[in-house]
């Protein structure tokens, strides 16, 4: 009698602040909604009965069962599968929540239980589960690395930017073949962001002119940078204003590389160069002479222009024109160079090659680039650099780095604008 008079008090009210075990099974036999839903919530309600209303038709229910610090591991087992989006997300909050008190090295069966229960949201279909595991466990060390391995090369940004940035787990050589194989836009520069990042691992970043990368690496101050490397990028640096004021940060240039800077850099920068190098007076005022010296004397800058447009010329009267000289040509946004090239190779009109690089076709740049004898890679840093196409519309490489399209494909789209083919 009393139990029947519970539920059906609990039926239009709110659960006792102290829920013993018959309050629980006579809110959970009893029909409310609400009464169902707090009793998912409750930290004191009995892990049998949070077990049960695992099972629940609500999703609301389900998802105050999964956000449930002390919800059994069986439970959390069973809605890791859940078909409701909102169900699984709440799961993972939980987990990421209560990871940092699981201390590293801890044994036991439940520990085992609950790393099974991340590697199996670490696979989940919607990216933001995956990304809350990332951000979870991307300091930890006991992580299954093959977990850690899957989650860096995620297709999403969200997701594997927070392990390639943080993770302890992965090795120098991961590194090296994750900046060789990585095709996710800005992941290359979680890598560069890195602490302690390895020579070895700089100069393979440098060597993929990734504007955004490169910047990332310099205005990392725990990156160990080789001075030939360093050397390399001053030497394309006058052209990357995105590069200028990382540069001028560093701390580990010679006097002949400040000096180069100072060519190219504002005299502004050019004071922060001595500032934060704690420069001597007459060294700094050498710099700051080069720096007003360099000003007075350049053009309008036709003269670069031509420049790179002639080594495209000259590349191509020796045969030397291929896929390096037009990515880096790309990379340095020299888009009357890049036309050159593609007008070379293709034997298509520049005014042509202009309208589909104005049209913003990432289909007819990677029909040209195909038509041009470049790769699919030429194609994709002319959609990121030249064309300024936004993520979404890129068309991407299949495999990492084959041509998405049939040569019908190709050859339509080239048709699309006018070309004959």
């Amino acid at each position: 009698m009393a139990l029947d008079l519970l539920k059906k008090w609990w039926s239009r009210s709110k659960l006792p602040d102290e829920l013993g075990y018959e309050a629980a099974r006579a809110a959970l036999e009893g029909q409310a909604r609400n009464i169902r839903r707090e009793l998912a919530a409750r930290e004191d309600a009995p892990p049998e009965t949070l077990y049960y209303l695992a099972g629940e038709a609500d999703a609301a229910t389900r998802a105050a069962v999964a956000a449930n610090p002390t919800t059994p591991i069986q439970a959390n087992e069973l809605l890791a599968e859940d078909h409701a989006d909102e169900v699984r997300t709440e799961l993972a909050r939980k987990i990421a929540r209560l990871l940092p008190d699981m201390p590293e090295g801890e044994r036991g069966q439940i520990r085992q239980r609950v790393i099974a229960l991340l590697e199996k949201l670490a696979q989940d279909n919607l990216p933001r589960i995956r990304a809350i595991v990332a951000e979870a466990i991307k300091s930890r060390t006991d992580m299954p690395v093959k977990m850690i391995n899957r989650l860096a090369r995620d297709a999403e940004l969200e997701v594997c930017a927070p392990i390639l940035q943080y993770s302890p787990l992965l090795s120098d050589d991961d590194m090296l073949e994750l900046i060789a194989t990585v095709r996710v836009q800005g992941a290359l520069q979680a890598i560069a962001a890195r602490e302690n990042l390895p020579e070895a691992a700089s100069d393979a970043i440098i060597a993929t002119l990734d504007i955004s990368a490169v910047a990332s690496l310099l205005a990392n101050p725990k990156a160990s940078i080789r001075a030939q490397s360093l050397d390399r990028v001053i030497a394309r640096a006058s052209k990357i204003d995105q590069w200028h004021a990382p540069l001028v940060l560093r701390t580990d240039l010679s006097r002949r590389a400040m000096q180069r800077i100072a060519t190219f850099v504002s005299r502004s920068l050019v004071d922060r160069l001595a500032r934060v190098n704690r420069l001597d007076e007459t060294f700094a005022a050498e710099l700051k002479a080069i720096a007003e010296a360099s000003l007075a004397n350049k053009t309008e800058g036709a003269d670069e222009t031509d420049a790179a447009v002639d080594a495209v010329n000259t590349a191509y009267a020796r045969g030397e024109l291929n896929d390096e000289v037009v990515i880096e040509a790309a990379t340095l946004r020299q888009r009357s160079a890049v036309i050159r090239a593609l007008g070379l190779g293709s034997g298509i009109r520049a005014a042509d090659i202009a309208h589909i690089l104005k049209a913003g076709s990432g289909r007819g740049i990677t029909a040209l680039c195909w038509k041009a004898g470049f790769s699919m890679r030429t194609a994709l840093a002319v959609e990121m650099h030249i064309a300024n196409l936004p993520k979404q519309s890129l068309i991407l490489p299949r495999d990492g780095t084959d041509f998405p399209m049939s040569e019908d494909e190709m050859i339509w789209n080239l048709q699309y604008f006018g070309i004959d083919v």
